[in-house]
């Protein structure tokens, strides 16, 4: 994957080629394009006519719709993310409709190039800027101790989870977007655990932002695994610093998105069985799941 700093080298990553957008309308074009999508996300077939390349200028959602097409039509996909997803280093990718609800999902799309830039993400709202940055900083955690893990992406997992640690309190922008690149290529190389596979499975079902759930859903399961994480992550307290992280960013509980508590048997069944679930370093069941929403369900 090749990576560019400053939206000033978009053309050296477009390369002269012809380029289909995917980007939300209150996105103008960043570079002359053959064709443009903005209904996002979407499960609709969108052809790219005569591209050579997709350039997705958003958030997850918006990413996630053009690895999606990048996988159907094997065309190269360039990502400026406008948040700290992290979705422009995956080749998965979810498949939502207009109310952001899961539909279905794949991946095998052909990312070529990521570009970032600071002006994208600093006027982000501020339950944004904090869901996507606990996003961030679980990539962080999770790539540590998954058992998909790969070693030799510790030091980015570690050194993303002190710059997300760091910055959010100050909503430094710069800080949090080097330190998302940062969670986003550990991602890319360890893979997810149960932090994820709670927010990917409620956030499909009620169309909820993926980010204000991981922000909810990582101190519990850095708890639940607490055996495993390294002691050198955020100072040997990861857990209460996500707690306080989550706070500061303002969310709290699960009742306070609108979840049903007569909903959770149901979704910590399908949670279990979730590859993230699976690729927990502690075995989980379902009984399992259901304590760790129960204690972050705010039923009572």
């Amino acid at each position: 994957m090749k990576v560019f700093w400053g939206l000033e080298r978009l053309p050296e990553a477009l390369a002269g080629r012809r380029a289909f957008l995917l980007a939300p309308p209150r996105w103008d074009d960043p570079v002359p394009v053959v064709g443009r999508w903005s209904e996002l996300p979407t499960g609709a077939r969108i052809d790219p006519g005569e591209a050579e390349v997709l350039l997705a200028l958003g958030g997850g959602s918006t990413i996630d719709t053009a690895k999606r097409v990048s996988a159907e039509t094997g065309l190269p996909l360039v990502s400026l993310p406008t948040t700290y997803s992290g979705a422009e280093w995956t080749t998965f990718f979810g498949v939502r409709d207009l109310e952001r609800r899961m539909r279905g999902g794949g991946s095998g799309s052909h990312n070529e190039a990521i570009v970032y830039d600071v002006a994208l993400v600093r006027d982000l709202p501020h339950d944004v800027v904090g869901g996507t940055a606990l996003n961030a900083l679980a990539h962080c955690c999770e790539a540590l101790y998954a058992l998909t893990r790969d070693p030799r992406a510790d030091p980015l997992a570690l050194e993303g989870a002190e710059l997300i640690s760091a910055a959010l309190p100050a909503w430094d922008s710069n800080r949090l977007l080097q330190g998302a690149a940062k969670a986003g290529e550990a991602l890319a190389r360890s893979g997810l655990a149960l932090g994820h596979a709670m927010p990917q499975v409620i956030g499909g079902a009620y169309g909820l932002p993926h980010g204000a759930l991981n922000a909810i859903c990582l101190p519990p399961a850095l708890r639940f695994n607490d055996e495993f994480v390294p002691p050198a992550l955020l100072g040997g307290r990861a857990a209460d610093r996500a707690e306080e992280l989550k706070e500061l960013a303002g969310f709290s509980t699960l009742a306070a998105l609108g979840i049903p508590g007569g909903d959770l048997p149901a979704l910590a069944e399908t949670i279990a069985q979730r590859p993230g679930a699976r690729a927990n370093p502690r075995p989980v069941t379902p009984a399992d799941v259901l304590e760790l929403l129960s204690a972050v369900a705010g039923l009572g």
